[in-house]
C-alpha cells in the first residue's frame, strides 16, 4: 500500500509527541498470556502479564506506549487530539514502529508494546499501517514480546481478523458510557461501530479457543483477550449506569478489563464540565474497586448500587458500603460460613478466602489465625465472629460502624496532590539522554538494529 506519511519530523521530535499524546489511555496494563517465545526471534509473552507499572506477580514492567499518529478526522470535544486543536502532529511509519520497538527493548527498558492511534485520513488506511508494522515487527524482525493495538471503530473486519492473528490483545475504547453522551461529545462515533468490532474479536476468540480443542496447532486469536475503556465525570451518567454498562460488557462480549479513566479538562468547550477540583480520581477508584467486586467477589452492579442509591459513598470503599447497607447478613462465623458467604467480608480478599476455607480443614480458626492468614481485621474485626465470638465488644450498628472505618486510613492510589493520572515520560526514569544513541544510523535497517548495542 501507498504510505502518505510525511518525513519532516524527526523520529526522536515523534517520539516525544507521540508518546505524550498516549498518556490519556490508560486500557494497557495487563496481559494475561502464556505464550512463551519459539527460541528463533527475541521477546516473549510472560504469564505474569506486562504492563507501564506492576504485573500481577508484583514485577515492574513497561511497555512502549505510543500512538501510531495523534493526526484525527473527528472532533470529538474531550479529545486533546482532534481535529480542531492547534497541536503539534506526527505520525511513524512502519519501520519507525519497528526500529523503536527493538531498540527500546533491547536496552531493557520496555518488554513490549501498546499502540493506539489517531485516525489517519480513513480508519482502514490507519489500521492497514498499524497492521503492517506488526506483521514486520514479528516477522523481519521476530519480535516474539507482548504487542496490544486498539481496534479503530469502522475498521474493515478482514483488517480486525488478519491483526488479531499477530497481537496478544486488542481492545476498542467505548470512550462514554453512554450512547447519549457519545452523541453530545463525539458526534461522528456511533456505539454501534464501536461494538462491532468488540463482537468480532469475541467471537474471533471463541472460535480460536474451538479450533484448538480439534487442532492442536491451529493459530491464536487475540490471546490475551480484549479490554475497553471508558471516560468518568465528562458525561453526567451516574455510578450505577457505568456499573451496569461495565457489567454487561463483561457478560455479552467475555472482556478481561474495563477500564475507568477520569475526564481531565483538557479543551475548552462549553459542552463539557468544569470540574474546578480536578479530575474525579477518587471516583475513579470506587468504580475500580466496584469492579473488581463484579469480577471476582460475586457481586452484582444491582447490590452495590440502586436507582434510589445511584453513586457510591466517596468516603468508603464499596465492599465496605454494602456491607453497612446489609448488616442483617453479619457477623459471620469464619468456621463455619460459605466461601462466598466469607469473601463479602471487609477485609477479607480472594486469596485470604481461599486461605480460610484451606486452613479450617485442620483444626478451628481462631484472630490470631486470621492475622497470619492475611485477614484486614481492623476492618473484619466488625464482621465476622470466631466460635460465637467477636474479637471485641462491638455493635453491629450502622452509624457505630461507620465512624469506626473512618478512623482507618484507606490506602489510595494517588498522592496527596492527585495527580498520578499523568504518565511519566519515556525519558523521565531512564537516566539517558533521549539523543543517546538513538539517532543517527539506527534506523536505517534491521542489519543496523540487529547489530552490536
Amino acid at each position: 500500500m501507498e504510505i502518505r506519511i510525511s518525513d519532516n519530523v524527526s523520529i526522536m521530535d515523534k517520539l516525544g509527541i507521540l508518546s505524550d499524546a498516549a498518556k490519556y489511555d490508560v486500557s494497557c496494563s495487563s496481559s494475561g498470556v502464556e505464550r512463551k517465545g519459539d527460541g528463533t526471534g527475541i521477546g516473549n509473552a510472560a504469564a505474569g502479564g506486562i504492563c507501564h507499572s506492576f504485573s500481577s506477580d508484583g514485577r515492574c514492567i513497561s511497555l512502549l506506549k505510543i500512538l501510531f499518529t495523534n493526526e484525527c478526522i473527528y472532533d470529538c470535544k474531550y479529545c486533546i487530539n482532534r481535529k480542531s486543536n492547534d497541536v503539534p502532529r506526527a505520525s511513524f511509519t512502519p519501520d519507525e514502529i519497528c526500529a523503536l520497538t527493538i531498540e527500546f527493548y533491547r536496552r531493557n527498558y520496555i518488554e513490549g508494546l501498546f499502540l493506539s492511534s489517531g485516525i489517519l485520513y480513513h480508519p482502514d488506511y490507519t489500521m492497514e499501517l498499524i497492521y503492517l508494522a506488526i506483521y514486520k515487527l514479528r516477522t523481519e524482525y521476530r519480535f516474539q514480546g507482548y504487542v496490544h493495538v486498539k481496534a479503530i471503530p469502522g475498521t474493515d473486519p478482514l483488517i480486525i481478523q488478519k491483526l488479531g492473528l499477530i497481537v496478544d490483545r486488542m481492545s476498542v475504547n467505548l470512550e462514554l458510557p453512554t450512547a447519549q453522551g457519545l452523541s453530545e461529545l463525539a458526534p461522528n462515533k456511533h456505539r454501534k461501530n464501536i461494538l462491532a468490532p468488540m463482537r468480532q474479536i469475541q467471537q474471533g476468540i471463541q472460535h480460536s479457543k474451538n479450533d484448538m480443542v480439534v487442532y492442536k496447532k491451529a493459530p491464536s486469536f487475540v490471546p490475551g483477550g480484549q479490554s475497553t475503556q471508558m471516560i468518568i465525570g465528562a458525561t453526567p451518567e451516574s455510578d450505577y449506569q457505568i456499573m451496569t454498562v461495565a457489567e454487561n460488557l463483561y457478560q455479552k462480549f467475555d472482556l478481561k478489563r474495563v477500564y475507568y479513566s477520569a475526564y481531565i479538562n483538557i479543551n475548552e468547550d462549553k459542552s463539557l464540565p468544569a470540574l474546578p477540583g480536578g479530575p474525579p480520581l477518587l471516583r475513579e477508584h470506587r468504580l475500580y474497586q466496584a469492579d473488581w467486586l463484579l469480577r471476582f467477589y460475586g457481586f452484582r452492579s444491582n447490590e452495590l448500587l440502586s436507582d434510589e442509591k445511584p453513586n457510591f459513598n466517596i468516603l468508603l470503599d464499596p465492599k465496605a458500603d454494602w456491607a453497612l447497607r446489609h448488616l442483617e447478613q453479619f457477623p459471620v462465623e469464619i468456621n463455619r460460613a460459605d466461601y462466598h458467604s466469607i469473601l463479602r467480608v471487609p477485609g477479607i480478599g480472594v486469596k485470604s478466602a481461599q486461605r480460610i476455607v484451606r486452613a479450617r480443614q485442620n483444626g478451628l480458626l481462631g484472630f490470631a489465625d486470621l492475622k497470619k492468614i492475611g485477614v484486614v481485621l481492623k476492618r473484619a474485626l466488625y464482621f465476622i465472629t470466631c466460635s460465637g465470638k467477636m474479637m471485641y465488644n462491638t455493635k453491629i450498628e450502622e452509624d457505630y460502624i461507620t465512624r469506626n472505618l473512618l478512623t482507618v486510613k484507606e490506602k489510595l492510589p494517588f498522592d496527596r496532590d492527585g495527580i498520578t493520572y499523568k504518565q511519566l515520560s519515556l525519558f523521565d526514569d531512564m537516566n539517558f539522554d533521549p539523543g543517546d544513541r538513538l539517532t543517527g544510523q539506527l534506523f536505517d535497517g534491521p542489519s543496523v538494529i540487529l547489530g552490536q548495542i
